[in-house]
């Protein structure tokens, strides 16, 4: 069969459907595509690119090597080269979209597939170059554009300044700041929800101070303050990830958990102190040191003691701890843990010990250590802090021994890098990295009255000291940068709180209270005494006026109480619970009457005697049980001195 009529039969048919149905055709033709053109345009467009990026690169090498006197020649050849080669490309690239539009030529000009993303979005200049974004991370001279050779200058000027713009130390907040006055003692627990608006700060005073940025004025007053640990120092505060409620670490054994009002959630319960396994007890059994929330579980937080345990708790279940995880000494033997932190992913559980170790624990393994560093401090010394980066890789401690180590976990058998000479003389020193991770930050303490305590910055990749901020003539004990706010809020030795920021890189938080006024005094509160004007102005209230005396003495007469008479003084011993006129009191009645009674004989022995006849005659107590078998008294006859010395025997006689 011949395909032609095959095909005419085919065309003649579909328009016979056509013309039955009533329209001119079935719409538009399926469009082809040449796969094999397309890829090789697609190779030649790569190798164009290449070649193009290879003669930029060799021209600004070129540029460099060249002196300023062959500069204006220079760039002259390589203007016509480039030319050259720009009207070489153009009229390929013209020469290929003939070419496949002569293919196409019955396909419509709609777009194939996706346009490209705009940062991949090829630029034409009017040389005919391409100019492309950089790669990630390209930090190549800008001399390498295709621009006159008189603008070089300026573009160098600006990359400069976009490198300082880039520079860690540029973002640092700290050309403002405001002072919360917590007390006189040192702030020894900071702690910031989650959304930046609310600030709580604890103390060697045992207060815990909640402070409201949004509802605080220019007098930066706390508006809620409480001991929840009575005579106990904070030594730890931190809100939850939700940031509904807060874990009160303090120096009792005992953990409390407060609502945002700073009333009570939960509080663990204590261990008996008399079981040796630690392992065995419901709650830890002496002073704690720390205590942190889980990153990712709202539900979870742990805490460490000087019993030598790290536990973990529920909220919902304050009976008995979650698990506990015990560290060791290379002997074997207990460790008290004075600091610990969860990781960024919540599975890991890190611990700084007294005698220098840095243990590390899965989680879900509460037996044996995952990393472990047995010198990473001075054995003694109490390690203060440890911080996970953000990205979870690097560990940051601050140590006791006055230094700040940097560790990656993965070879965690020496530090990455050290800082020596930063003076630490409290166990809560804090570290912390900022948050865009390229810088870390930790305080300095002086003694009084000996210098200005320092928050120090440390760049992470060199580990060089960028930059410092003297806060205070007192001690730096705790810091923290916020990410949401990008403000830091510092605690010192004399009991303050102090909040840097930028107005124009940081947001909220301290910029929502400097910018209102003190409210003023309410009237009622200047008023030292109240006074009452018109007690009974309301006629239902007021009494009516009486206006004879007859009718209000007949008024009285009848009045039980102003009508009663008055009782005349008792006379005689005194009756119906009343005394003599003599006495006024009880008291006085019994001294009248009965301790300075005359009426008592002097010889007390006679008036005992007086009644010796009656008890002889008539015995009541003792004589009647004994009167079959009592023998007759005999008396000793009285006698003189010197009869009752005669009588003495002889070696009872005084020798002359």
């Amino acid at each position: 069969m011949d395909p032609n009529k095959v095909d005419g039969g085919k065309t003649s048919g579909d328009g016979d459907i056509a013309s039955v149905m009533g329209f001119s055709g079935f719409g538009k033709k399926a469009r082809t595509f040449d796969l094999e053109a397309i890829f090789e345009q697609t190779r030649r467009t790569a190798i164009e690119r290449s070649q193009h990026m290879l003669e930029e690169r060799q021209k600004g090498d070129l540029m460099k090597e060249e002196g300023e006197s062959s500069k204006s020649g220079t760039s002259a050849v390589h203007a016509q080269r480039d030319k050259a080669a720009a009207a070489a490309r153009k009229q390929e690239r013209e020469s290929s979209s003939d070419s496949d539009s002569g293919s196409d030529s019955d396909s419509d000009s709609e777009l194939i597939g996706p346009p490209l993303p705009p940062q991949h979005a090829a630029q034409d200049d009017d040389d005919g170059h391409v100019r492309r974004p950089p790669p990630p991370g390209y930090t190549g001279s800008r001399a390498q554009s295709h621009e006159d050779d008189d603008d070089d200058d300026d573009d160098d000027d600006g990359e400069a300044q976009d490198d300082d713009d880039d520079s860690p130390v540029k973002k640092i907040p700290d050309t403002h700041e405001i002072t919360l006055q917590h007390g006189t003692k040192t702030v020894s627990a900071l702690g910031l929800d989650p959304s930046g608006a609310r600030l709580v700060t604890g103390g060697y005073d045992y207060d815990v101070r909640f402070w409201d940025f949004a509802g605080m004025d220019q007098a930066l007053q706390a508006f809620r303050s409480l001991q929840p640990c009575e005579c106990h120092q904070i030594k730890s505060l931190q809100y939850s990830i939700t940031g509904d409620v807060i874990l009160v670490v303090s120096g009792n054994a005992q953990a409390k958990v407060l609502d945002r009002d700073g009333f009570n959630v939960m509080e663990c319960i204590k261990g008996d102190q008399y079981i040796v396994d630690m392992a065995n007890t419901k709650g830890h059994t002496a002073m704690l040191n720390c205590g942190c929330w889980h990153p990712k579980i709202k539900e979870e937080f742990m805490t460490c003691s000087n019993d030598g345990t790290v536990r973990t708790w529920d909220l919902n279940s304050e009976k008995k701890h979650k698990s506990v995880f015990k560290p060791r000494s290379l002997q074997g033997k207990k460790v008290i843990p004075t600091c610990g932190t969860y990781s960024r992913d919540g599975k890991l559980i890190a611990a700084g010990c007294q005698d220098g170790t840095i243990q590390i624990w899965d989680r879900n393994l509460s037996v044996h250590t995952k990393f472990h560093c047995r010198q990473a401090h001075i054995p003694g010394s109490d390690t203060s802090c440890l911080s996970f980066s953000y990205d979870g890789m690097t560990l940051a401690s601050r140590g006791g021994d006055d230094t700040l180590k940097m560790w990656d976990i993965r070879n965690f058998r020496k530090p990455v890098n050290v800082a020596t000479g930063l003076t630490n003389y409290f166990s809560m020193t804090d570290c912390c990295f900022s948050p865009d991770d390229k810088l870390l930050v930790t305080g300095t303490s002086v003694k009084k009255d000996e210098g200005h305590g320092k928050l120090v910055f440390f760049d992470r990749a060199s580990f060089q000291r960028v930059y410092e901020i003297e806060v205070t003539t007192a001690s730096v004990v705790r810091c923290l940068w916020h990410p949401k706010l990008n403000q830091i809020m510092v605690g010192t030795g004399n009991g303050l709180a102090k909040v840097y920021y930028d107005p124009v890189k940081s947001h909220r938080g301290a910029k929502l209270c400097v910018v209102k006024s003190k409210r003023k005094e309410k009237q009622a509160e200047t008023l030292t005494q109240d006074y009452i004007i018109t007690p009974h102005a309301l006629p239902m209230f007021r009494e009516a006026r009486q206006r004879s005396t007859r009718k209000q003495l007949e008024k009285d007469r009848l009045d039980p109480k102003k009508s009663h008479k008055p009782e005349p003084p008792v006379s005689g011993p005194g009756r119906g619970g009343r005394v003599a006129a003599h006495g006024g009191t009880l008291s006085s009645f019994i001294v009248k009457n009965i301790a300075l009674d005359k009426t008592d004989d002097s010889n007390p022995r006679e008036a005992i005697l007086r009644h010796a006849k009656e008890a002889s005659e008539n015995p009541y107590w003792v004589a009647p049980a004994y009167t079959e078998t009592q023998p007759e008294p005999v008396f000793a006859e009285e006698s003189s001195e010197d009869e009752e010395a005669d009588k003495e025997p002889e070696w009872k006689k005084r020798k002359i």
